[in-house]
């Protein structure tokens, strides 16, 4: 009846059920077997169609090459020792500096002495010139002179009688050590005998500046890097001289143009013993230039200087002396105060 031919349906529809998902899945595997040999058919028609990707792909090869050569550099660099320091200059290759310092007995004479060549002890390639105001060489100057360590050349010479100081004479009446200067000045132009150290004078042709240093003055080492490459007279403040904190040359574009000074401002050379020096060469050039003894109060360093240079022609040394490229009011009134009150006792040191 109605039931059986419910069961007969049922098992028809579900034989068309399968034979349409047969046909379905057919359906989807030639349609990929078809895009597939699509695909591939594609692929061999354009292997043989010329490629345009080489451009960019040397180009990323040679950045690649750039960077590998960069960081073989580095790592080179990074295995290579630091540079070695510059050294300075072999002591045999500078300029001697020869130091002329005349002395004379007195209490402090030795302690001034070993303080004096404690300093000249730090600076290289320097000869001290050491002149005694006596007759003949004291065990106190010749035993110091061995003990420095320093090269040295021993003299003497004794101060005549008319040019010494009288029994309470301020020291400022009279030039001192005005024969002690001249005598080494002797002995470096072949003229003179030394007593002790080392006798010969420099060779012709030496590279040197002679510099008078008297005992009783404090020096600074860099003073004398300043002064070894002088070409002709070179100049720098001094302080605590003539009255005033500091003395020395004034300055512009590198050119002396005038002196702060407050003692006798219209000498030829207003400057201290201290603040020039000369170049052996210069010296040995000139060899009538000496200190003259019968030189006005004052005048002493320039009766020797005006022999050697122009005052135009001066070499300002300490970075063109800028602690003078200017007038210190101040200074000038405190150097003012100072000469009124010592009267004619404010003078350069010598």
């Amino acid at each position: 009846g109605r039931g059986a031919r419910r069961r007969r349906d049922a098992r028809r529809g579900r034989c068309r059920g399968g034979a349409c998902g047969r046909l379905k899945l057919k359906n989807v595997f030639l349609a990929y077997f078809l895009v597939s040999i699509a695909g591939l058919l594609y692929a061999l028609v354009q292997l043989g169609q010329p490629c345009d990707c080489l451009p960019p792909l040397r180009a990323a090869a040679e950045q690649l090459r750039q960077k590998d050569l960069r960081i073989s550099q580095l790592q080179a660099d990074l295995r290579r020792p630091p540079p070695a320091p510059a050294q300075p200059p072999e002591p045999e290759a500078l300029p001697t500096i020869y130091v002329v310092t005349p002395t004379y007995a007195r209490l402090v004479q030795k302690a001034e002495l070993v303080r004096l060549s404690q300093t000249l002890s730090l600076v290289p390639r320097l000869h001290w010139l050491l002149v005694e105001d006596a007759e003949g060489p004291t065990p106190l100057v010749s035993g110091l002179l061995a003990a420095s360590g320093l090269l040295f050349t021993h003299l003497v010479v004794l101060t005549p009688k008319a040019q010494r100081l009288r029994e309470g004479e301020p020291g400022w009446v009279r030039p001192r050590g005005v024969e002690q200067r001249n005598k080494a000045l002797d002995w470096l132009r072949g003229r003179g005998a030394a007593v002790g150290g080392e006798k010969d004078p420099p060779p012709p042709g030496t590279q040197g500046v002679v510099y008078f240093a008297d005992d009783d003055n404090t020096y600074s080492r860099e003073l004398f890097e300043e002064m070894r490459w002088t070409r002709g007279v070179s100049v720098w403040p001094v302080g605590l001289v003539g009255g005033l904190r500091f003395e020395g040359p004034q300055v512009q574009d590198g050119r002396v143009v005038g002196f702060h000074t407050a003692w006798e401002p219209n000498r030829p050379f207003p400057v201290d013993m201290a603040g020039f020096a000369v170049s052996l060469p210069l010296l040995l050039a000139k060899p009538n230039a000496q200190f003259d003894a019968t030189a006005p109060r004052g005048h002493l360093e320039s009766s020797l200087l005006s022999h050697l240079v122009d005052p135009k022609d001066l070499e300002p040394r300490a970075a063109n002396c800028p602690g003078v490229a200017y007038t210190d009011r101040e200074a000038q009134d405190e150097a003012g105060g100072a000469a009124a009150a010592a009267g004619p006792g404010l003078r350069p040191s010598h």
